[in-house]
Parts: structure tokens; C-alpha cells; sequence
């Protein structure tokens, strides 16, 4: 697979680990030993994914994802040693794309990073389908892309994945476990991360994200993007 990965690990040891099983792959990558040093090589270099070391010296994992997100939707895999909801909560709420605990097997970092590497590949490979506008913005179901006026937005993969299911089925309650299903492509997990991208998807659509005009929640149901906002452009 012809990728550029970088890996953002403040232990040279465990980067070079992972740096040696990429290469296995015919993954190219780098090591950045810091938040700071990793914003530098983005600045130089093409990236197709980052991995994303949380304990990091200086700017910590959680302040350059949040600073990466003003800009960039680069896919993000956090690493993190440290054990709670809380981290992970808070890492996907930032736009991380993945979420995995130290320790790993290295073989099965490389396989989540193709993972994801795939599914991004393969939406983007996608021919063009036509764009959906709803308010002022402008959705692009294959491109990942959505514009406000003719301003990009920026989204994380997941959080287009969500908001494209949504408003593909525009019209049509969804459960946190449904969206999950459909979304993750799994049965089972963590359904409460449904909450956390619905909350940072509204905060980027909605005037007033507590008082919502495109996705609404419906008391016992879940979600559903308000049909009435789609614009019929034909």
C-alpha cells in the first residue's frame, strides 16, 4: 500500500517499532519525538495519516489534535497508555479517527492504520455523486467534503461519516446503535461516541448548537436530519 504515515511518539524505541512494521507493509513514515516537531514535518511533507502519541513532552497529544483540526482532516489515530473513558471521550471529541490502547501489537496498529487508509482511499476513489445543499452549505457524499458559502468546513472522516449518513437518510430516526452500525460497521461498542460526534458535528452546522435546526434528537428514537432543510438543486 503506498501511503506516508506519521508517527508522533516521544519514545524513539517504540517509534522506530512501529515505523519498522509499516516498512513491512511498504508504508512509508516518519517519527516526529514531539507535538512540536510533528507540526514541523507536516509543514514540509505530505501526510496520509498521522498516529498520535497523547504523553507528549511539551504541547501534548490532545492540544495538537485540536490545533491540527483548525485546519486539516487528516485521519488521526490516537496511542495512549492511559486507561479511562475519559481519554477516549475526549480524544474522538477533538476529531481523533481511532482510538488505541497501549500496550499494542504492532501488527495490529498496521492493520487498523490500512483500515483506515482503505475506507478513506475508497470514498475518495468513488466517482462524484451530486451534492446535497441544505442552508447554506453544500455536501459533497463521495468528495468528504462540505462547504458554507464556498468556505470549506473541516471535518474528520468520522464526523463526515456520520453527518453523510444522516443527512443521506434525511427524514429517518436513527438509534445511537443504528448510526453505530452504520458508521463503524460494528454490532457492538462504545454507543455513547454517537453523542460525542453529534455534539461536535452540530457545533460546526448549527447557529445554536443547543437548540439544533438540522439534526434533531427525537425523545426515545435518536437522531434525524431535519428533511424539510434539504434544497431539491434539480
Amino acid at each position: 500500500m503506498n501511503a506516508k504515515v506519521l508517527i508522533i511518539e516521544d519514545e524513539l524505541e517504540l517509534g522506530e517499532l512501529v515505523q519498522l512494521y509499516l516498512s513491512k507493509d511498504g508504508i512509508d513514515s516518519d517519527i516526529a519525538v514531539s507535538a512540536e516537531s510533528g507540526f514541523d514535518f507536516l509543514s514540509k511533507n505530505g501526510y496520509d495519516l498521522i498516529t498520535l502519541d497523547i504523553n507528549l513532552p511539551g504541547m501534548d497529544g490532545f492540544e495538537f489534535l485540536q490545533k491540527l483540526r483548525q485546519k486539516s482532516d487528516l485521519p488521526v489515530i490516537i496511542l495512549s497508555a492511559r486507561e479511562g473513558d475519559e481519554d477516549i471521550v475526549l480524544g474522538l471529541g477533538l476529531g481523533a479517527d481511532e482510538f488505541v490502547n497501549k500496550p499494542f501489537a504492532p501488527k495490529v496498529l498496521v492493520a487498523r492504520i490500512r483500515a483506515v487508509l482503505r475506507r478513506v482511499r475508497s470514498d475518495m476513489d468513488k466517482p462524484f455523486s451530486k451534492n446535497i445543499f441544505f442552508g447554506s452549505f453544500s455536501l459533497s457524499p463521495e468528495g468528504y467534503h462540505l462547504e458554507k458559502n464556498g468556505e470549506r468546513i473541516i471535518l474528520s472522516t468520522k464526523e463526515f461519516e456520520v453527518l453523510r449518513f444522516l443527512v443521506q437518510n434525511s427524514g429517518i430516526p436513527f438509534s445511537p446503535d443504528d448510526i453505530y452500525q452504520a458508521v463503524w460497521g460494528q454490532e457492538f461498542g462504545d454507543i455513547s461516541t454517537v453523542a460525542v460526534y453529534i455534539q461536535r458535528i452540530r457545533r460546526k452546522l448549527e447557529n445554536d448548537p443547543s437548540n439544533p435546526e438540522y439534526i434533531l434528537t427525537i425523545h426515545g428514537r435518536g437522531y434525524i436530519f431535519d428533511e424539510g432543510k434539504i434544497k431539491d438543486e434539480s
